[in-house]
């Protein structure tokens, strides 16, 4: 076990720096001047130049990428980059991307979070409770709620939902900014996002869930159980559910990570002030710092989401644990 977790952190180390290169490899050769972005269109050329001078971006590439990891002296003639725990300057919110990162970090946590403890337990529910009777009139219903709801686009589902529960009803706020203001709390701010990605992620697990929960039962071990007089419920839970997990269950762990870092439109339409909004602003401005840092902790779920994914395989499948 613990040579497991090894491998898998050594794996993780080496993604991130690997990843790192890339990003700011791809910031170098990109048409946004840093400078201009920073000082906005109507900066002079002499302006432009001392800002560049300031911030060393004249300096070659690999000084500036060693410079940001820590290995080598930056601007102001001292080693403080990411082994130190500095994430750099941002350019577009001029200050040190620490400052900010963390509470947005923070908020697309706790959405991802709220989401996930939604959609994985109802996936599970849903996808199995159609797959064990296939044909059904439950099943037919699941899917048919599958394909509607995984059909609909993120921001199409959002305005439908806006349209429902705050223009007609008037139940709900129509934005999540996460500030107690207008009489409306953060739970209550909270529910139309969750519901929109519940909405979009759910149907495509349930009919994973499903397929895998149909084709299990089919297999001769369920048809043995069956014949041994085990009752319906127990053949289900004790042998079909378990091993129909086994597929899906890498699907279920990795929308942890797209809800974390892919929720861009949700965000944009409800003003939630996530981690997935500022990504895309921080690369639309050039910002390196802040996509280099934003970049590290999307590869970081992905790594412990796959980690997870495959320790719960080993104690589904025995086959791989005594392996």
């Amino acid at each position: 076990m613990l040579k497991f977790f090894a491998k898998r952190f050594g794996i993780l180390l080496f993604t991130l720096l690997v990843v790192s290169f890339l990003v700011f490899l791809t910031f170098e050769f990109s048409p946004t001047d840093i400078a201009r972005s920073a000082l906005g269109q109507f900066a002079t050329d002499k302006q432009l130049e001392l800002y560049r001078i300031e911030h060393c971006l004249q300096w070659p590439f690999l000084h500036r990428y060693l410079s940001w990891l820590g290995l080598a002296p930056n601007c102001a003639g001292e080693i403080n980059g990411i082994f130190q725990g500095y994430f750099g300057y941002s350019y577009q919110y001029r200050t040190d991307v620490d400052v900010f990162i963390w509470d947005r970090l923070g908020n697309s946590a706790v959405l991802a979070l709220v989401a996930f403890a939604v959609i994985a337990p109802l996936s599970i529910i849903l996808g199995v409770a159609a797959g064990m009777r296939e044909g059904s009139t439950l099943d037919r219903l699941v899917s048919l709620f599958s394909t509607i709801t995984t059909s609909v686009p993120e921001f199409g589902t959002g305005a439908i939902l806006l349209t429902i529960f705050v223009v007609w009803l008037k139940v709900l706020p129509g934005t999540a900014p996460l500030e107690d203001s207008g009489g409306w709390s953060i739970a209550s701010q909270m529910v139309l996002p969750v519901a929109t990605l519940t909405a979009y992620y759910l149907g495509y697990l349930v009919r994973m869930v499903r397929a895998s929960m149909v084709e299990v039962m089919t297999r001769p071990y369920i048809r043995t159980a069956v014949l041994k007089g085990l009752t319906f419920q127990a053949v289900v839970i004790k042998h079909a559910m378990r091993n129909a997990l086994i597929t899906p269950f890498t699907a279920i762990l990795l929308q942890l990570n797209f809800l974390f870092t892919s929720v861009v439109v949700v965000e944009a339409v409800f003003g939630f002030p996530g981690f997935g909004r500022m990504l895309v602003q921080a690369s639309l401005r050039g910002d390196v710092a802040t996509v280099e840092a934003a970049s590290l902790f999307a590869v970081l779920v992905v790594v412990i989401s796959q980690v997870m994914g495959d320790f719960v395989y080993m104690l589904l499948n025995p086959r791989i644990r005594f392996a």
